[in-house]
């Protein structure tokens, strides 16, 4: 199977998308350009919202109004009526070349994040972080990385999921739903074999984790014991988030990436930086967890 262009956004790091099943939209940033993404599917609609510094990842929240943001040096709300920016908090302002990158709510509401190096070594000084749904931040006692990706959680929330990218590893921990304490972590699928780094990630229904293989080519379907499922082609080199949504949550959506293709790679593949779909058969995702504050 081979999932289909949806919004040709030729974005230069597409990332982070969600759906909303309240108000029947799509999300998506392109973390590069600054700017966050909307598309209706049932009229086909997009738009989009400039903002002051690159959007890494955002949370739905109880308020169709509203999103929590993650943007490169800080948490804040943003309101898409007024269209405007509240600071939350800053996050490590001891370290100028990292940012945050990836992030999802656990089970309990709370935001859950972890941030990138962008230094060019690569150096593991990043980490995973939670803003409790009384705003207050903190570290998770999970080892530091260099790129944090594929958080999200079992359907039951006892479960994390996590990784650092260039180790091509996404491991797991056990998760206190009411305490928020991680333990137990341990290996989840050693990708080490397979063609690409692990980026995004979304569970399903069942519990079987998906995965964009950036620059593999495709999205993986995990099975709770990390074997591999099936495997979804994406006909761009760096597919980077997915997420399962659509009316029914039968449609997988891939976001995707133009950053570091060369020309002859963007000749190749004109439809890179695109958000991709696939309607799936037999399978369904889960209502995404809103942040609770």
């Amino acid at each position: 199977m081979t999932a289909s262009l949806l919004i040709d956004g030729k974005h230069l790091l597409g990332e982070g998308v969600l759906w909303c099943p309240r108000s029947q939209r799509l999300f998506w940033t392109d973390i590069l350009g600054a700017t966050l993404w909307c598309h209706r599917p049932a009229s086909g609609d997009t738009e989009s919202w400039p903002m002051p510094e690159p959007l890494a990842t955002f949370a739905l929240t109880a308020d169709d109004d509203r999103l929590l943001l993650g943007l490169a040096s800080q948490l804040a709300w943003f309101n898409f009526s007024s269209k405007t920016i509240t600071p939350i908090c800053k996050v490590e302002t001891d370290l100028p070349l990292t940012r945050i990158n990836d992030g999802r709510c656990d089970r309990a509401g709370r935001f859950v994040f972890g941030t990138k190096n962008d230094a060019p070594d690569l150096a593991r000084c990043c980490s995973f972080y939670r803003l409790n749904t009384d705003l207050t931040l903190e570290r998770l006692a999970l080892p530091s990385v260099a790129i944090s990706n594929s958080i999200c959680f079992s359907p039951d929330g006892r479960t994390m999921y996590y990784c650092d990218s260039p180790g091509k590893i996404i491991h797991c921990c056990d998760y206190d739903t009411a305490a928020g304490s991680t333990s137990n972590a341990r290996v989840f699928a050693d990708l080490r074999q397979q063609p690409g780094e692990p980026d995004g990630s979304t569970v399903d229904s069942e519990g079987y984790l998906w995965n964009a293989q950036w620059g593999g080519y495709r999205v993986l379907r995990l099975a709770p014991d990390g074997s591999i499922d099936r495997m979804i082609q994406v006909p761009v080199a760096q597919p980077s988030c997915v997420a399962l949504g659509g009316a029914d949550l039968d449609t997988l959506y891939v976001t995707s990436a133009r950053e570091s293709l060369s020309a002859a790679a963007l000749l190749a593949e004109p439809a890179a930086g695109g958000v991709f779909q696939l309607r799936l058969e037999d399978i369904r995702g889960l209502p995404e967890a809103r942040f609770g504050a």
